[in-house]
């Protein structure tokens, strides 16, 4: 077999949620009144562009979450098949040039020499202290002044190639609605570019022009330049930001699995129930929030590292270490943030269980399971839904301050907390090394902006208060 598969722990989440929102897709599917808000999320324009921003995160996330070891090449026939000790991912199987061409240290973006000047020896025998070329960085230009109009050429190329594209795209589409709603496919057409139509094809093709061209253009530069420069062991930028999705939804994913349960069930108990339930619920979630959340995530990180040091006959790769420590820390983040949730459920059932129908089920002999299961949950997922997008943001932004301090996921990991952690030493430097932040920022800040507009349209179409405002 020419690769050995892997299954981190993370991994397993991550394609069993996938397969909770698959079966969630289906359930709404044959429900009106629940399908109906989510159409109301893809009508707006909002939602689309939030949408198919988190569609290529996802995308690329998924992608990063399917790791195997290649088999090592053996010298002679029939011997037993040897594999390496590196473990990687399809995404590190598509990007390979950007995963192995390492330069020696520093490049800035689409440099053709290093960052710092060394001791070189010139043609005629004679020392000189330059910056010396790039090993893969404009390499295939004989004349590095051609830089810049090789550049040119190539973004009008990918230019061209994501035109033709979005041509294809909307053809294909045309016909299909020609097929589906009858008339000519010129006519369909029409129709999609005037916006006659209930979706915002206009946005939706739009974005998709942006995200293609900018897709197109990554893929056609980088394979000759590194695109944002390289970092302090000569890694290239992009391969980082882009390797980095993952670990952001994982922490964003991973720790609402852990989150939601105890936020559902002790938020209902406690303001259903009331009485010594509410006042031991709301014991344990003060508590929680008396102490520092980042010294109980350092603790439970250091008594990790101890484990893991103590018993290092049970990870076999370094991956799999990096990976224990990554799902530990997202099970200690979802128990000691679940009690913002918590508290919100809480108030909300307080006041539904006095509601009207609530009180008519009771006095029609309604037991109390079947009231939460019916009556009270239904009433509260628009808030379990809000809350779930918007702290998917705040644990993005958690992963990279945690791991500035030096408790978030392992060293050998590569986060954009530990971009930021790694480049901030660097920002002293004259001249400033600054792409590495800057990479890390940028893909940050645009997931966790498509988080919070997504988390808008979601509310807007959910909570019922906002029904008769839209």
């Amino acid at each position: 077999m020419s690769f050995l598969p892997v299954f981190l722990w993370t991994d397993i989440l991550i394609y069993f949620l996938l397969a909770v929102v698959a079966a969630g897709v289906l359930y709404v599917r044959k429900r009106p009144h629940l399908i109906t808000p989510w159409k109301s999320v893809l009508k707006r324009r909002r939602g689309m562009i939030s949408i198919m921003v988190l569609a290529c995160y996802v995308l690329i996330g998924l992608s990063d979450s399917i790791h195997f070891r290649l088999a090592l090449e053996s010298d002679s026939k029939g011997t037993e098949t040897h594999y390496a000790t590196e473990v990687i991912s399809l995404f590190d199987l598509a990007v390979t040039p950007l995963r192995e061409q390492v330069e020696k240290t520093y490049s800035a973006p689409f440099a053709h020499q290093l960052y710092v000047k060394e001791m070189q020896t010139a043609e005629d025998g004679t020392l000189i202290y330059n910056y010396p070329r790039l090993e893969y960085g404009a390499s295939h230009l004989d004349l590095p002044e051609n830089k810049w109009a090789d550049i040119k050429q190539t973004i009008i190329r990918a230019t061209l190639m994501s035109v033709s594209i979005l041509f294809l795209v909307f053809v294909i589409h045309s016909f299909g609605a020609s097929r589906q709603k009858g008339g000519s496919v010129v006519t369909q057409a029409s129709r999609i570019l005037k916006g006659q139509s209930d979706y915002p094809w206009q946005t939706f093709y739009l974005m998709l022009f942006i995200l293609v061209l900018i897709a197109a253009n990554l893929i056609a530069l980088s394979a000759n330049y590194h695109v944002f420069g390289t970092d302090k062991v000569g890694q290239d930028v992009l391969y980082q930001a882009l390797k980095s999705i993952r670990t952001g939804l994982v922490i964003g994913t991973i720790t609402t699995l852990v989150m939601l349960p105890l936020a559902i069930l002790l938020g209902i108990a406690a303001g259903y129930f009331r009485g010594w339930i509410d006042d031991v619920i709301q014991y344990v979630y003060t508590t929680l929030n008396s102490i520092p959340g980042v010294l109980l995530i350092a603790a439970a990180v250091l008594i990790l590292q101890v484990y893991m040091n103590n018993n290092p006959e049970q990870f076999e790769t370094i991956a799999e270490r990096a990976d224990m420590r990554l799902l530990f820390l997202c099970i200690i983040l979802g128990v000691t943030s679940w009690t913002g949730l918590c508290r919100i459920l809480r108030a909300e059932t307080l006041k539904l269980r006095e509601a009207e129908y609530v009180l008519a089920s009771r006095a029609l002999g309604a037991s109390n399971f079947s009231i939460l299961h019916k009556h009270i949950l239904p009433n509260l997922m628009h808030l379990v839904m809000i809350a779930v997008v918007l702290d998917f943001s705040g644990l993005v932004l958690a992963e990279a301050v945690l791991s500035y301090v030096g408790v978030g996921v392992d060293p050998s990991m590569i986060s954009w907390g530990n971009m930021i952690n790694s480049a901030r030493l660097e920002m002293a430097r004259d001249p400033v090394v600054w792409w590495s932040l800057t990479a890390a920022f940028i893909s940050m800040f645009i997931l966790v902006l498509a988080a919070n507009l997504f988390a808008d349209v979601v509310r807007d179409a959910f909570d019922p208060r906002m029904q008769g405002a839209r």
